[in-house]
C-alpha cells in the first residue's frame, strides 16, 4: 500500500509547482503589458472606423534666411544628388531659428536641400535654397487620435518604440501561452473551456473565408 501511494504526493507536488509557475508567468506578463494591450485595443478600434472619425489637421510653416558665411556651406555645384546632414552651423542656425530640430540625413540636389522629418500622427519638413539660402519649414499634425493609430502602426516612431513593441508582443505571447495552459490545467472542471477555446478560431476563420471579399 505504501509503495503505490508515495508517487501520487510528488505528482501532486510537482502539478503544485508548474501551476504557481505558470500562475506568477501569467501575472507578471498580463502587468507588463496591460497598458499595451488597451492601446492597441483602442486604437485597433480608431484604424477600424478611421473613415468615420474626423481628423483636426493642423500646420505651422516658418521661414528663416541663412547668413553669408552659412550660404557658403550650402552653395550649388555639380555633384550628383545624395544623402547627407546638414553642415553642424546650418543645423545649429535652422534649429535656434526654426525651433526645430535639424537632425538626420538631408536630400542634396543640385538647387536645393530637403530634410523631411515623419512623426506619428503629423509630418514636418525643412527645405533650402542652396542659391538664395531661403529657409522654408512646416510642421502638421493630424490630431492625437492620428497620434496613436501611428504608434500602433509603429509608423515614424522610431527605434525606441520598435524596441517597446518587440518587448510588448513578447509578453503578450506569454501571457496567451500560460493562459492556454492555465485553462488546460482547470479545464476538467470547467467543461466550456474548450467550446469557448474553438469559438475564438473558428468565428474569425469563418469570417476571413466565407465573408472577406
Amino acid at each position: 500500500m505504501d509503495a503505490t501511494a508515495a508517487p501520487a504526493p510528488r505528482k501532486r507536488s510537482r502539478k503544485s509547482f508548474w501551476l504557481k509557475q505558470l500562475h506568477t508567468w501569467h501575472w507578471m506578463s498580463s502587468a507588463i503589458s496591460l497598458i499595451g494591450l488597451m492601446l492597441f485595443a483602442i486604437t485597433g478600434f480608431t484604424l477600424n472606423h478611421a473613415g468615420e472619425i474626423e481628423g483636426s489637421p493642423k500646420s505651422v510653416e516658418a521661414t528663416a534666411q541663412l547668413p553669408a558665411p552659412l550660404l557658403a556651406e550650402v552653395k550649388p555645384d555639380d555633384a550628383p544628388d545624395s544623402r547627407k546632414p546638414l553642415p553642424a552651423n546650418v543645423a545649429k542656425f535652422v534649429a535656434d531659428s526654426l525651433k526645430m530640430k535639424a537632425d538626420g540625413e538631408a536630400e542634396w540636389r543640385s538647387d536645393e536641400i530637403y530634410l523631411g522629418m515623419p512623426r506619428p500622427g503629423g509630418d514636418a519638413w525643412i527645405a533650402i535654397d542652396r542659391e538664395t539660402g531661403a529657409v522654408t519649414s512646416e510642421v502638421s499634425s493630424r490630431g492625437w487620435i492620428a497620434y496613436l493609430n501611428d504608434l500602433h502602426k509603429g509608423r515614424n516612431a522610431g527605434t525606441v518604440w520598435k524596441w517597446f513593441i518587440d518587448i510588448f508582443v513578447l509578453a503578450c505571447v506569454i501571457f496567451s501561452l500560460t493562459g492556454l495552459v492555465l485553462l488546460q490545467m482547470h479545464s476538467k472542471h470547467r467543461k466550456s473551456t474548450w467550446p469557448l477555446v474553438g469559438l475564438g478560431l473558428v468565428i474569425p476563420a469563418i469570417i476571413a473565408i466565407f465573408l472577406i471579399h
